[in-house]
């Protein structure tokens, strides 16, 4: 009995060790210290680097190679533990005119809106709802404003 319930703790704590996972371009720092500013172009660091994970939409001709490491412990949200970022950055001949290294302390958080925009009227309760629903009952929208532009009901003022 002792031995099956040391067994099981021991799967209990197998389950739960973290699995670490390294996404993204993989980093060479001699190759990318090999990247002469002024001197290669989109060619070259094509054939050193491979494609960009990403390229810049606006303002400038940027492209930038992401590194992502990411911990997960058993069935929760994987937490990004380490994220580096190498940005080449071209002039308008095509040229590498920058260089720029970015980590995670670099990265801003955005936080989206999360309110909805208020509905004109006020809002149904599910019996409401429901017997709105009803077939041969008329609407029930003395307490609800039309729409612009729509006709409320017939004797609506």
């Amino acid at each position: 009995m002792r031995i099956a319930a040391l067994a099981l703790a021991c799967l209990m704590l197998i389950g739960c060790t973290p699995v670490i996972a390294t996404r993204g371009y993989v980093s060479d720092p001699a190759t990318e210290s090999s990247i002469k500013v002024g001197q290669d172009t989109k060619t070259t660091i094509l054939d050193r680097l491979g494609d960009p994970s990403t390229q810049a939409t606006f303002g400038g001709d940027v492209w930038y190679y992401v590194t992502s490491k990411q911990k997960t412990i058993a069935f929760f949200n994987p937490i990004v533990t380490d994220r580096r970022i190498l940005a080449v950055h071209f002039d308008k001949d095509g040229k590498v005119a920058d260089i720029k290294h970015y980590g995670l302390r670099d990265g801003h958080v955005v936080a989206f809106e999360t309110r909805t925009t208020p509905a004109r009227g006020r809002e149904l309760t599910f019996l409401e709802q429901l017997f709105n629903a009803t077939p041969g009952v008329p609407l029930g929208n003395a307490g609800q404003n039309p729409s612009p532009g729509q006709q409320g009901p017939p004797g609506y003022p």
